[in-house]
């Protein structure tokens, strides 16, 4: 009887993590510009409202917008125009205190290179700061991931040429984005350092994970700091593979794992990989293959529910066209649901960026040129 027992619940624990969200509302078009809209970050606050970030060509050049939705995604605000330089705003990352202040990143052409600036709002998305240059380079500063700890410290790591070669910088801020530390360089390397990601475990220990090519091809790093950022550990190499492995995306899990994915190239044609560590980065399980399909997967990105489950978008070019797809787990990786394709137009839709709320409804922002040109989508799963 004890045996049949553990039978029927690990055929229990398998069916639960088979289960994909089968209940997905319609796309629905959040931007209607004559420019193109991409590149859209998405957060959600203690009240479940969410915050999208997003970059258009509205004015003469490209410049960051928000809007808000307070009912779960079923209305949504006004845009509200963030950025107003003389230079193009790029891929905007946001992250929320405790408090719900919103603090968001992004990199500008304004100075003549590229360099990291930073702005937020304490009321919700009503009013903003005005824009904050971080960094102050003579090369280019690209791409930049943003967290907050348990005490309200920001932490911002990006990419950065003014080494020489493309390598990995920090700074954070202890007084909510008033002051900044001076720029930490965190990588040396002799191949280019690339596509940081960042979290913060409940213990306030902060996780990097990126993209380094010295061993020939991508391969993904990691490192991690426990003392607020003052000091880093070694960097550990996470793959070893024959193709590229590129675009890491990082979560902390409820049980303090870390779960990393991204997509890797050794197939002959790009797929989506997994590897975790139960220990806070100590020790990493072996990579593990979430994807077979006939065309290219991309850009994953994951999170976790209340519950515990793991849920996993990306964009996969098998179909006619690029279009979303979808995977959960039900126990901490081990396995995974089958994909379920969850977008089908008639353009490309791109760029994933996920958030969920407190009752563990998924909220997924996309690029889609449907239209004609890139504008930003929406859908809800349930």
């Amino acid at each position: 009887m004890k045996r049949l027992g553990l039978v029927i619940l690990a055929l229990a624990m398998f069916i639960l993590a088979q289960r994909a969200f089968a209940d997905w509302s319609a796309n629905k078009r959040l931007t209607w510009n004559p420019g193109t809209s991409r590149f859209a970050a998405i957060a959600v606050d203690s009240s479940d409202t969410m915050h999208l970030v997003w970059s258009d060509y509205l004015s003469d050049n490209n410049d960051l917008y928000y809007k808000n939705s307070t009912d779960g995604g079923a209305s949504w605000s006004q845009f509200q125009r963030l950025s107003w330089t003389s230079g193009v705003s790029y891929d905007a990352a946001i992250a929320l205190d405790s408090g719900n202040k919103i603090h968001v990143v992004w990199y500008d052409t304004t100075p003549g290179n590229y360099e990291i600036y930073y702005t937020k709002s304490t009321n919700g998305g009503s009013d903003w700061s005005a824009n904050k240059r971080l960094s102050w380079t003579s090369q280019s500063s690209y791409l930049p991931a943003i967290a907050v700890d348990s005490s309200h410290t920001i932490h911002v790591v990006w990419q950065d040429f003014t080494p020489g070669n493309c390598q990995l910088l920090y700074k954070r801020s202890t007084d909510e984005g008033s002051t900044w530390s001076a720029s930490q360089r965190l990588t040396w390397t002799s191949g280019q350092s690339y596509d940081p990601v960042i979290a913060i475990d409940p213990s306030d220990t902060i996780h990097i994970a990126w993209v380094n090519d010295t061993p020939g091809n991508g391969e993904i790093y990691y490192r991690r700091s426990t003392d607020g950022g003052l000091d880093w550990g070694p960097a550990k190499r996470l793959t070893w593979t024959s193709g590229g492995s590129e675009f890491p995306a990082l979560v902390v899990d409820s049980s303090g794992a870390l779960q990393v994915v991204w997509y890797d190239h050794t197939p002959d044609n790009m797929e989506i990989y997994h590897k975790k560590s139960p220990d806070g980065g100590l020790n990493w399980g072996a990579s593990q293959r979430i994807t077979w399909t006939e065309g290219d997967s991309y850009h994953p990105v994951i999170a976790e529910d209340g519950a515990g489950n793991l849920h996993l978008v990306w964009y996969d070019e098998s179909a006619d066209y690029s279009d979303l797809y979808y995977k959960s787990s039900a126990d901490g990786g081990a396995s995974w649901s089958s994909a379920q394709r969850i977008t089908w137009t008639s353009g490309l839709s791109r760029y994933p960026a996920m958030a969920i709320d407190s009752g563990n409804a998924i909220h997924i922002v996309w690029e889609d040129d449907t239209p004609g040109n890139g504008e930003i989508y929406y859908k809800k799963g349930s």
